[in-house]
């Protein structure tokens, strides 16, 4: 008997897992790996729900697209954050995080065989969502900052091209993307006919007065831009699954095929909580933001220390630090004895597309789950591992 399509078999195994399972196993050990926020919901958001979920016809399948006072509040908040409105050009639908709004889109846009570009390192999800859909990821290495390289992205574009893919700010690497850039890939995508995915999950997370931009606030640019968001972070919702993706009008009926037979849709206590974090506002995020701009600021001192043995840009987004060690033949190896050795783990390269593990040993650490003192803790353990492994 065969067990697995071919398809499902040719995607990469989920890293996530693997290095839990490590974790797991050796207990004691702080993990540095996944990328989530350290606190939750807010409370009053998460203390209001009993009220809401008395009415029985919460009990029924709602609207594929969203319940009405989430999708409202959506549509203010990308007026007042984002800088556009709906204004009959693009469309809201609510999904199971924004990793289920990215692999919809996909299905609803792409045929076998056509083609997505991924600037890399890219986050491993869309990789496989894309290879899900039997379609190729198109791979373009950004430049030594993690920046996008504009010209190389407009050199990988073929007839079978169909949408270029942004992650900003990025995951794994931190980067926030110039808002130069960020039109100038939309006017590409205008330009060849091409959507422009955006990728916005971490829009909150910009430091030392870094603004993030969204593609769609271009005029013109709705009709060819999808924007993708996520409660997971901002609002600490990781487990309640709910995020979103506004996307051009003439999309409508694909995306809500695809929404219906997969989802349905989204889960309602999730929204709800997500229109009263919302109502609340972004201002109940900022001190979360600022108390992990001090953690960024130590992890980056910590990380100095180890001298010629680590680069990393020092970026000014996400809660990440992707770094490069000198190359290993066995890049999970070194992942497993900073585990059973040091009691630390971060997440390996090669699952972001650096896969020449003998040139460099990227890894990316997180900075994001814990409190500073873990992280702090954490980030000493990794310097003694990375000393001990390199023996210098």
């Amino acid at each position: 008997m065969k067990y697995a399509s071919d398809r499902i078999d040719g995607v990469q195994t989920p890293i996530i897992p693997t290095i839990a399972a490590m974790v797991r196993a050796n207990p004691g050990t702080i993990s540095l790996g996944q990328g989530v926020v350290s606190y939750g919901p807010p409370a009053e958001a998460v203390a209001a729900l009993p009220g809401m979920m008395a009415d029985p016809q919460l009990n029924k399948y709602q609207a594929v697209t969203g319940i009405a006072p989430l999708v409202d509040a959506i549509a203010a908040k990308l007026v007042n954050e984002n800088g556009f409105e709906i204004g009959g050009q693009s469309e809201i639908m609510v999904t199971a995080g924004s990793n289920s709004a990215f692999l919809t889109a996909v299905l609803a846009i792409a045929d076998p065989g056509d083609e997505l570009i991924l600037p890399t390192p890219y986050y491993f999800n869309q990789e496989m969502a894309i290879r899900m859909c039997d379609c190729t990821p198109v791979l373009v290495p950004t430049r030594s900052d993690w920046q996008l390289d504009i010209d190389a992205l407009a050199r990988a574009i073929t007839p079978r091209t169909r949408a270029i893919v942004t992650l900003s700010p990025n995951n794994p690497t931190g980067a926030v993307y110039t808002e130069a850039d960020l039109r100038a890939v939309n006017a590409l995508c205008a330009e060849r006919g091409l959507y422009h995915f955006s990728d916005e999950a971490y829009e909150y997370f910009t430091y030392e007065g870094v603004r993030h931009f969204s593609p769609a606030s271009i005029p013109g640019a709705q009709k060819h831009t999808l924007s993708f968001y996520s409660f997971s972070k901002n609002y600490g919702m990781a487990s309640w699954r709910v995020g979103y993706v506004v996307y051009p009008v003439a999309l409508s009926v694909a995306m809500n095929k695809v929404q219906d037979t997969n989802l349905i849709c989204a889960p309602v206590p999730s929204q709800l909580l997500a229109a009263q974090a919302l109502q609340l506002g972004r201002s109940i995020i900022d001190p979360q933001i600022e108390a992990l701009a001090q953690v960024r600021r130590a992890v980056h001192e910590s990380l100095a220390t180890l001298g010629d043995l680590v680069e990393f840009p020092r970026t000014e987004g996400a809660f990440y630090v992707l770094m490069k060690l000198p190359g290993v033949d066995d890049a999970l190896a070194f992942n497993r004895a900073m585990v059973e050795r040091h009691k630390v783990a971060t997440i390996p390269g090669f699952a972001f597309g650096l896969t020449d593990t003998k040139a460099a040993n990227y890894q990316r650490l997180s900075y994001g789950a814990l409190d500073a003192a873990t992280v702090a803790e954490g980030v000493q353990r990794f310097v003694a591992a990375v000393h001990d492994w390199y023996g210098r």
